[in-house]
């Protein structure tokens, strides 16, 4: 089964695999027949079906036979659903008799790795959205939730980088500013104006440097201080050198009047204000003893939405991702999620998150429960005004008379032992559909991650509660 081309098959020819093996007496276990059924719903075909279509202007009308809509639609389920890296998923669903007819692959090929990752990234953050809420509504038919108790909380999903240190950074930003200029010599080896020094590969001289500083980072005693200042500003030579021929090599591409001339300098034009925000961080941060604050701080070069987040656990107080946030409704259904830039105040969250709740479930929660930072006064006035009759969370600072005598009542003691419950929760998410680390890139990347898995979560709870 080929993975490229237009999308001219919508379904496989239906096929028992199972009737083609009888001695082998095998049936499909008990969360994905069910989970079987939830997939064949046209309401949820048709919405992947729209963004696959816009690989290619003709992708629906004309060119060879693809892959099957409800195929790819099937194989981005499993994925997250079993916690499988696109190739494992390729794999083990073809040496699967009980998963190649879920996919409704049968006895054709299934598709490679690469060609499920296109796939992947022809699918809309906004898209995940739509069908998440559409999965809510099927859980709400199904009576597998009422929607009558909601609880927010926020979590950190890491990016794919390695734990960022200056050094790190520093010996980054020579490699991809060496392989930038690499590109450009190619298309500039026969324009006049370049220094043959601009040309030089200065990796590796980062690299010795690197380790020099290392080697003083293990040493201990009064002169280690010293050692490592000197190896930092040593190191810090290499990227100043490589920023100023980089700059002057942009400016001659930028004069090129190729596509290719305008790729390289937008990538150049891109690249050297980070390598230079990542020499002023180090230079106050290491040789002036500078306190960096962190919106001021460049994280990757590879992955700039990474944001530095203190979270205060013991062993990890710092994190390095970006804050989701997920909304549950009673039944352990996921009701919404969203991805958020930097490190927002958590008070900010609840509105959209109350609004959404209100529009997908048709009614207030009659029980609204959060974190110490979701409480303020305007976000009580809030709930209260819309409807919800048990608002529950931890308030900080001096608590009054009455704060007392309420979190005395049944009400507030089942409502805040309910809330606990969301700890578990993003746990399981994260242990089971790896939420912990991201392996997409970039902000929709990080976007489909975490939808897929948690649509992913959805469907999964929705089969149990309806199995037989």
């Amino acid at each position: 089964m080929k993975g490229g081309g237009p999308l001219r098959r919508d379904r496989s020819a239906p096929m028992n695999l199972f009737a083609l093996v009888p001695a082998l007496g095998m049936t499909m276990d008990p969360v994905l027949m069910p989970l079987d059924t939830l997939l064949d719903n046209d309401a949820l075909f048709q919405t992947v079906k729209a963004d696959l279509a816009r690989r290619f202007p003709h992708t629906p009308a004309t060119g060879r036979p693809s892959t099957p809509v409800e195929v790819i639609l099937r194989l981005l389920v499993v994925q997250p659903l079993y916690g499988w890296s696109y190739e494992a998923t390729a794999r083990w669903v073809s040496e699967s008799l009980v998963l190649r007819p879920f996919c409704r692959v049968y006895v054709e090929p299934v598709p490679d790795d690469p060609t499920l990752l296109r796939w992947a990234n022809l699918i809309q953050p906004a898209t995940l959205h739509r069908l998440l809420d559409h999965v809510v509504d099927l859980a709400r038919a199904l009576k597998v939730t009422r929607g009558r108790k909601l609880r927010i909380d926020g979590t950190v999903v890491e990016t794919p980088i390695q734990h960022p240190t200056d050094s790190t950074w520093l010996y980054d930003g020579v490699r991809v500013l060496g392989r930038t200029l690499a590109n450009a010599r190619a298309l500039l080896q026969k324009t006049s104006g370049v220094a043959r020094e601009a040309w030089r590969d200065r990796t590796r001289r980062a690299t010795r440097q690197r380790k020099r500083l290392m080697e003083a980072a293990r040493q201990r005693g009064t002169e280690a201080a010293d050692r490592r200042r000197t190896a930092y500003q040593h190191l810090l030579a290499v990227p100043r050198v490589t920023v100023q021929h980089t700059q002057h090599v942009g400016a001659v591409l930028t004069a090129q009047a190729t596509a290719q001339g305008k790729k390289l300098a937008a990538t150049v034009a891109h690249l050297v204000p980070l390598v230079c925000q990542v020499i002023s961080q180090t230079t106050r941060g290491v040789l002036q003893g500078a306190v960096v604050p962190a919106a001021e701080n460049v994280v990757r070069l590879f992955e700039p939405p990474t944001a530095s987040i203190r979270t205060g656990q013991p062993g990890r107080p710092t994190e390095f991702g970006r804050v989701s946030w997920l909304d549950e409704v009673e039944g352990g259904l996921v009701s919404r999620y969203a991805v958020l830039e930097g490190n927002p105040a958590e008070e900010a969250q609840l509105p959209p998150r109350l609004e959404h709740h209100r529009r997908v479930c048709k009614r207030p929660p009659r029980r609204l429960t959060g974190d110490r930072g979701v409480h303020s006064a305007a976000n009580e006035r809030d709930a209260t005004t819309h409807g919800v009759k048990h608002v529950v969370w931890p308030k900080p600072g001096a608590t009054s008379g009455q704060r007392i005598a309420d979190a005395q009542q049944r009400w507030f003691r089942r409502g805040r032992a309910w809330r606990a419950g969301l700890e578990g929760r993003i746990s399981s998410l994260k242990r089971r559909h790896k939420l912990d680390r991201c392996r997409d890139h970039g902000t929709a990347g990080m976007a489909r991650w975490v939808g897929w898995g948690v649509i992913a979560h959805h469907l999964r709870v929705i089969a149990q509660a309806t199995a037989v």
